[in-house]
């Protein structure tokens, strides 16, 4: 059975979006320690309904630990230990991704991901590249914690703010947090009769983190503390965050109708703005990557950077690294953007004034056509006018 919509959080329309990461809790997904679809279904139609209108969904889904242990009898579980735990994940990610392919009508794709894969730049890159093709090929990519071999991150143990992280890391405009609350209240509503609904929070504040509890449930590890660190973390990004109850199905089923109940959390600026800022005033690697005419009028025209365009490069770097593109104006060079390189200064080098074709061919490998890709660029003069 699932839960009534709360009276207490009022409707709410939903902005438009185009991609969203729904993060998806433990407890919405298990029922007596074992996997079971009786949220899940209701979630996996809103993802539906979201792909048919051209909307894209990256899911963060908990679950997997949950999924291993209903696998093994009890005389097998003693503790609770660390190693345990690993093992119970590798145990279950197989039945969680089963449970989602079982109940969505499009490809199901695993990512496994640590926090290091997304402080590591090369890995950073390759994280996003493998989302963003899975996206373009209308897939729908599953994240979790790899919990297996994430040691810290298992720690941690909250999908919340990966979720968060996720959203950043494939230029999400929404961040969707399901749970087993209705949203964020100004005290614990189980312990307090004076706990009111907080249907909006424009920043969070000391005064909002003071209002979370503990983990709410046994087989997650999270709480709302997690909760709101997340979308902390995602309205530092320019993304927004809405935070509603996956049990209430007549919730979820509004949700794909653009309107929710729940606490939503506005964004600090726009996405856009957020990574051009962090693009514009991240250390660079002290790199230049020099261009011709024709490549330095795409890229200010809101194009990627190809290698056919690339007259030389100056300094060295490595693959995601921040480096400056420089157009030469009468013998001078001159900083026209900034951005994220896909390759190598060596590789580069190799790859300048070539087609994209010749890329894996000289190289014997490719991370793609462009050098640098145009939401990795950021410009420093002015965009010519449409």
């Amino acid at each position: 059975m699932s839960a009534a919509v709360s009276t207490q959080f009022p409707e709410q329309p939903l902005p438009a979006w185009r991609r969203a990461v729904l993060k998806v809790g433990s407890s919405l997904l298990t029922d007596a320690g074992a996997l079971t679809d009786r949220h899940a279904r209701a979630l996996a139609g809103f993802v539906a309904a979201s792909r048919a209108a051209g909307r894209e969904v990256v899911l963060v889904s908990s679950g997997a630990v949950a999924a291993g242990r209903a696998q093994l009898p009890q005389a097998a579980l003693r503790g609770n230990g660390l190693v345990l735990r690993q093992a119970l994940a590798a145990l279950g990610q197989t039945r969680m991704i089963a449970l989602w392919q079982g109940l969505l009508d499009a490809p199901v794709a695993q990512v496994l991901l640590s926090h290091d894969d997304l402080r590591n730049r090369r890995r950073y890159l390759n994280a996003r590249n493998t989302l963003l093709e899975l996206l373009r090929l209308q897939a729908v990519p599953v994240v979790n914690e790899n919990d297996t071999v994430a040691v810290e991150e298992l720690k941690l143990g909250d999908n919340d703010n990966l979720a968060a992280i996720v959203a950043a890391l494939v230029d999400a405009d929404i961040l969707l947090i399901a749970s087993d609350v209705d949203g964020l209240y100004s005290a614990h509503p189980q312990c307090d009769p004076n706990a009111a609904a907080v249907p909006e929070v424009a920043a969070i504040t000391p005064q909002i983190l003071a209002m979370a509890g503990g983990a709410g449930s046994v087989q997650g590890t999270g709480g709302m503390r997690t909760k709101l660190e997340a979308a902390g973390k995602a309205a530092n990004a320019g993304i927004a965050t809405a935070l509603f109850n996956g049990s209430a199905h007549a919730a979820v089923d509004k949700l794909a109708r653009g309107v929710f109940h729940g606490t939503w959390f506005a964004a600090a600026g726009t996405r856009l703005a957020a990574r051009k800022y962090w693009l514009r005033h991240a250390p660079s690697s002290g790199g230049t990557i020099r261009v011709d005419a024709g490549a330095a009028r795409a890229v200010i025209g809101g194009a990627s950077l190809l290698p056919g365009g690339i007259a030389g490069v100056d300094g060295e770097f490595s693959r995601g690294d921040i480096v400056a593109v420089a157009a030469t104006d009468q013998g001078i060079a001159h900083a026209i953007a900034r951005g994220l390189c896909q390759y190598a200064a060596a590789e580069v080098r190799l790859i300048a004034g070539r087609h994209t074709r010749d890329m894996e061919t000289v190289l014997g490998f490719s991370y793609g056509d462009s050098v640098i890709r145009r939401d990795d660029l950021v410009l420093l003069v002015a965009a010519m006018p449409a």
